[in-house]
């Protein structure tokens, strides 16, 4: 079952975006609209795609004002160009104080949920989970990696604090000549984590991988390795950590990198680089 976010999460996300949208109130909606004007209006997707966003969506609604928000797809569902995802009504005030927030959050999900779910057929077929990275839109991160879910993708550690994870940055400040003097080194530092923390190493050659799992790792990440070099690579891991692929990932390599028996792909394309989905509110008065 898909665990969607926190509601009191969401709706602080919302109150905040609603503040910057309207901190003194809509001028243009007060100005023409008598407050008894009631609308209602449909969320029409202009393009196929994958819902996300429908506790986000309905929350901007009815932080407004009273209404009614009913949808015909749910998230996680797929849709047509088209298609009516769902009906909407209330004070005309309202429901059109919400409605750019109410888009913006949707669109930009559902093209997460869109681009997520395109990754993930194209590893069909083999064990590799498509997973995202922490290149979130700040503040944005719990539904964001929400959205990846919903396309059936699966998250990589929600923050800094969730897990041990040594890239090459920190990697070159220990100042290691590699070897047994990295293994010593790596050990040192693992050795006073509490023994529930899973830890991750980066490594960028193929020479770094043995000393990186004496050093007793739950998962190596191969950064930006060739096809080749990730084969060869799963072949000396051999089972004796969890394997993840990482970097220069796009959607047309997908397939041959999940081919070579990695057990995770990471791709920050899906939250950094995604465009939004093409949706629209069409008003009509009640």
């Amino acid at each position: 079952m898909l665990m969607k976010p926190d509601q009191h999460a969401v709706e602080r996300i919302v109150r905040m975006a609603l503040l910057e949208d309207a901190p003194w109130g809509d001028l243009t909606s007060e100005a023409l609209l008598p407050s008894d004007l009631e609308i209602s209006a449909q969320l029409v997707a202009r393009e196929e795609g994958v819902l996300c966003g429908e506790e986000v969506f309905s929350s901007a609604m009815s932080l407004t004002g009273p209404g009614s928000v009913k949808f015909r797809k749910h998230d996680s569902d797929r849709f047509s160009a088209g298609e009516v995802l769902a009906v909407l009504s209330g004070p005309a005030r309202s429901l059109l104080k919400a409605e750019r927030v109410a888009l913006n959050f949707v669109q930009r999900l559902s093209g997460i949920a869109t681009l997520t779910a395109r990754y993930v057929a194209e590893a069909a077929g083999t064990k590799a989970r498509i997973v995202d990275t922490r290149k979130t839109t700040p503040g944005l991160r719990l539904l964001e990696r929400y959205a990846v879910r919903c396309g059936g993708g699966h998250n990589h550690r929600f923050s800094l604090s969730d897990a041990l994870l040594a890239k090459d940055n920190h990697l070159a400040a220990l100042q290691s000549s590699g070897g047994e003097e990295l293994t010593r080194k790596l050990r040192a530092a693992f050795a006073n984590l509490p023994h529930t923390t899973h830890i991750e190493v980066e490594v960028d050659r193929l020479d770094q991988i043995e000393p990186v799992l004496a050093s007793g790792v739950d998962t190596i990440m191969l950064d930006n390795f060739s096809v080749g070099d990730l084969r060869t690579a799963v072949r000396q891991i051999n089972g004796r950590a969890r394997v993840e692929a990482s970097g220069g990932v796009s959607l047309d390599r997908i397939r041959e990198i999940a081919a070579t028996g990695v057990d995770l792909i990471s791709v920050g394309a899906l939250t950094h680089s995604v465009r939004s989905i093409d949706l629209g509110l069409d008003f009509q008065q009640s």
